[in-house]
């Protein structure tokens, strides 16, 4: 790796650990609202998608020795990145009891908590 590579990958870090830190700030400002927390949660699936769809696909290997070496990163710094989406049945698993109680909540929203199956998140 040359000085360059190391000053780029250095400043990348600096950038990343920016990102990290401002992420984390907008959920602690959000926290204990659950709507302000899916609504950065969906923003940073939004963001995951528009960066693969775009800059990393450009970016996309045009030979062997490039390919093997992408390859090889993503064995040997842990696969794939991924945004895993909560299961519904994990997500009422954690719900409290009095929550998923039907004490005025419309029937409306009472079957989608029992019947849609079709759900996968």
């Amino acid at each position: 790796m040359t000085q360059g590579n190391d000053l780029e990958s250095g400043n990348l870090s600096a950038k990343l650990e920016a990102i990290a830190t401002a992420v984390h700030d907008v959920a602690k400002l959000a926290e204990g609202d659950s709507v302000a927390l899916l609504t950065l949660l969906r923003h940073l699936e939004q963001l995951h998608r528009d960066i693969r769809d775009s800059a990393f696909q450009e970016s996309l290997p045009d030979n062997r020795q490039k390919l093997y070496s992408l390859l090889k990163d993503i064995e040997s710094e842990g696969g794939w990145p991924y945004i895993e989406r909560m299961r519904l049945k994990a997500f009422l698993g954690i719900l409290p009891a009095a929550a998923l109680e039907n004490d005025g909540v419309e029937e409306d929203n009472h079957d989608v908590l029992e019947g849609d199956r079709s759900l996968s998140w």
